[in-house]
């Protein structure tokens, strides 16, 4: 979800208000997704790395988190959406930790889509923290290792990621489970991007080749960032 401050600055509007807007484009590519077939969509929220961006940014951004759990969590639970939040918790502001928590447990039975945010997450720690979990004397199978890359909130890998800003590359997300991904690089900023957006991105991923090393097989769309 990339663009949401370059956005404000093109306006005169402080970066907040483009973090604003971004919350709702989200509302929109979440209401979006289900119909077009995606079962499992993943939105980068927060990077780890995001921290080192100025304290009132990043209080911002937490509050604005903090707000979309309260706001949406009816309309994801009665839309049958369910919500999993990946990534580090113990360095969110007080009180958040517990509310994803609440709102995670609200959402459970949820069978529609499967959204997960990704809120202080960096895919290089989590592959680094699997590979201290693991105590197996011989190298474990990929399935094996990815499962413990996965948890919190396991996931299939990821067949579509789609980043918006114009940005061509990964930024640390999702790094092992994108590793037959098929990319999508779109310039439009990431509060403009909207349903027809999605659907131009998943029509071109049902027109690729896909080989995972192989010869070509039928695309399925499993999961979209």
């Amino acid at each position: 979800m990339d663009g949401n401050g370059r956005w404000a600055t093109r306006r005169g509007l402080p970066r907040s208000a483009g973090h604003r807007a971004g919350v709702h484009a989200a509302r929109r590519v979440v209401e979006a997704a289900p119909d077009l077939g995606v079962t499992t969509l993943t939105l980068f929220a927060f990077s780890s790395d995001n921290w080192r961006r100025p304290r009132a940014e990043v209080s911002a951004l937490m509050s604005l988190l903090r707000d979309y759990m309260r706001a949406e969590l009816a309309r994801l639970v009665e839309s049958g959406t369910r919500l999993t939040v990946i990534g580090r918790r113990d360095r969110l502001p007080d009180g958040l930790g517990e509310e994803i928590a609440a709102a995670e447990r609200a959402s459970v039975s949820g069978e529609r889509l499967d959204l997960r945010i990704a809120i202080d997450y960096s895919s290089r720690d989590a592959i680094t923290e699997a590979a201290a979990r693991c105590r197996h004397e011989r190298p474990p199978s990929r399935e094996a290792f990815g499962r413990l890359i996965a948890r919190p909130g396991c996931a299939a890998d990821v067949d579509l990621l789609i980043r918006s800003g114009g940005e061509k590359r990964l930024s640390d997300f999702l790094l092992w489970e994108s590793a037959y991904a098929e990319l999508c690089f779109v310039d439009t900023l990431w509060p403009d991007f909207g349903a027809d957006d999605l659907a131009a991105a998943i029509a071109d991923f049902h027109r690729r080749e896909r080989r995972f090393g192989g010869l070509c097989t039928a695309p399925q769309l499993v999961a979209a960032e």
